[in-house]
């Protein structure tokens, strides 16, 4: 017993050592990879970008299920959008609110006959409108299909565009978010299977008429803490595995897909808990299965501005979702680890995701526990157990702030230093605290789904206006 406990600390201590260790690697190759991006980009002209016949038609998909609050704003600033090639389909996925009211007013919509061709099945199509005062806005109505994907599929099925556009219903694209993201596409079209841009929240931002107008800092701790989570996922996490072709998932809040790939691969399977992970990681599949070249990028700079949760209970329903998504994807594809035939995929991305990501709270609970108990039975120092936090503390704690000088150093989209250094205090609170409760979350979500929870949860949403007026 005793054995089994000194053991337990011993895997602990080198599991916590290579997590920070990949994580100070993935900080690294994020600072080489957004230094070569910034400097390409000085040599882009976005008016020849616009004004050239190759650039790609897009079309963007936007689910919508009772979004009634924010629904209205977030087509005016997709229709904004900076592209010369755009087209913008909104899916009314059976929204029992005023969801679509809300577009037939703003949009002065008329119901029309075009042909719907249903080449990925999806729930009843019950019609689709077209806009009197913009005629690239295509609404689908549809009965509800109990999914994201059901209403994705509709919404590709609906689209003839070359790429497609995946953007949630409450989120908010800076104008010229496309063109950038077009930049990286455009020198190796053909190549690039899909392609994700950062998502930040919009929590505590002004937004009028649909457009950000000023970016401030959310004032509640919560929000606080999640800008942190998803700088470091991004600017680090995401932009470090796409260094190497190794990126899993792209946020389903924005995202650009190849639509000939998608429709390959049987579109989004409506059965999945986190679709935008299952999406990317059959697409990886298929693309290694076929032996085709293909790179699927990360793109620092096109922002999507995105609510998040401001109250606990909703968050950690958010967290443990995200948790059985991720499960959900793993155990569906676990014939792609450690095999070959997936190359770097199933060899270095796939594990991680096991090891680091799925079982990381399992790992934790366990580890913690094992050590208080050796502790209590006095086979481990008390200062070494202290001696051990403090630097699994301290160390996750510099990453984080690694993560927002990052975004100091290259894009600055806080403008207010008071801003700036609230964010660098609260990165002191994000490993203690916060990360025993998402560890404490995802664990919820493992168990909901081993015992058959597939529940999503409901997601409260407080619109634009009220985000904004907390600056």
């Amino acid at each position: 017993m005793l054995e089994l406990l000194i053991l337990s600390n011993y895997l602990l201590f080198l599991y916590y050592f290579l997590s920070n260790m990949i994580y100070l690697g993935l900080l690294l190759l994020a600072l080489r990879s957004s230094r070569a991006h910034q400097e390409r980009l000085r040599s882009v002209q976005f008016e020849k970008v616009k004004a050239s016949p190759f650039v790609p038609t897009i079309a963007i998909l936007v689910p919508a299920h009772n979004e009634e609050k924010t629904i209205a704003e977030s087509v005016r600033s997709l229709l904004a959008l900076d592209y010369p090639q755009l087209e913008v389909i909104v899916v009314n996925d059976g929204s029992q609110d005023g969801t679509l009211r809300a577009l037939v007013r703003e949009f002065r919509l008329l119901p029309t006959d075009v042909n719907y061709p249903a080449a990925l099945p999806t729930r009843k199509v019950r019609g689709l409108f077209m806009s009197r005062s913009d005629p690239r806005l295509i609404v689908v109505d549809k009965e509800a299909g109990g999914s994201k994907s059901d209403a994705i599929n509709a919404g590709l099925n609906a689209a003839s565009s070359h790429y497609v556009c995946v953007v949630d219903a409450d989120a908010i694209l800076e104008r010229d978010a496309l063109l950038r993201m077009v930049t990286v596409i455009l020198p190796e079209e053909g190549l690039v299977a899909a392609a994700g841009g950062i998502v930040r929240p919009v929590n505590g931002c002004r937004v009028e008429h649909g457009r950000l107008t000023e970016v401030r800092l959310a004032q509640r701790p919560l929000e606080v803490l999640q800008v942190i989570e998803y700088l470091r996922a991004f600017l680090i996490g995401r932009e470090g595995w796409a260094y190497f072709n190794l990126l899993l998932i792209i946020s389903g809040a924005f995202g650009v897909f190849r639509r000939d790939l998608v429709m390959r691969v049987g579109g989004y399977k409506t059965s999945a808990i986190g679709e935008d992970l299952d999406v990317v990681v059959r697409m990886h599949r298929w693309l290694r299965e076929n032996q085709k070249e293909y790179s699927i990028r990360f793109v620092p700079d096109p922002v999507c501005w995105t609510e998040v949760p401001a109250d606990r209970v909703i968050l950690a329903r958010q967290r443990a979702r995200w948790q059985k998504g991720l499960l959900d994807v793993m155990w569906g594809n676990k014939d792609m680890l450690f095999n070959p035939r997936y190359g770097r995929i199933g060899l270095v991305a796939v594990p991680y995701q096991w090891v680091f990501e799925l079982l990381a709270p399992v790992i934790e609970v366990v580890g913690y526990t094992t050590m208080i108990l050796a502790a209590i039975l006095g086979e481990l120092s008390m200062r070494f157990f202290i001696l051990f936090l403090l630097f699994g503390y301290a160390f996750a704690t510099l990453l984080s702030i690694g993560s927002v000088f990052q975004e100091e150093i290259t894009y600055r989209r806080f403008p207010h230093t008071k801003d700036v250094a609230r964010l660098i205090l609260y990165c002191f609170l994000e490993h203690f605290p916060y990360r025993q409760l998402q560890m404490w979350w995802r664990l919820k979500g493992l168990v909901q789904y081993i015992r058959g929870d597939m529940h999503w949860g409901r997601m409260e949403r407080t619109g634009f206006q009220k985000a904004g007026s907390a600056a």
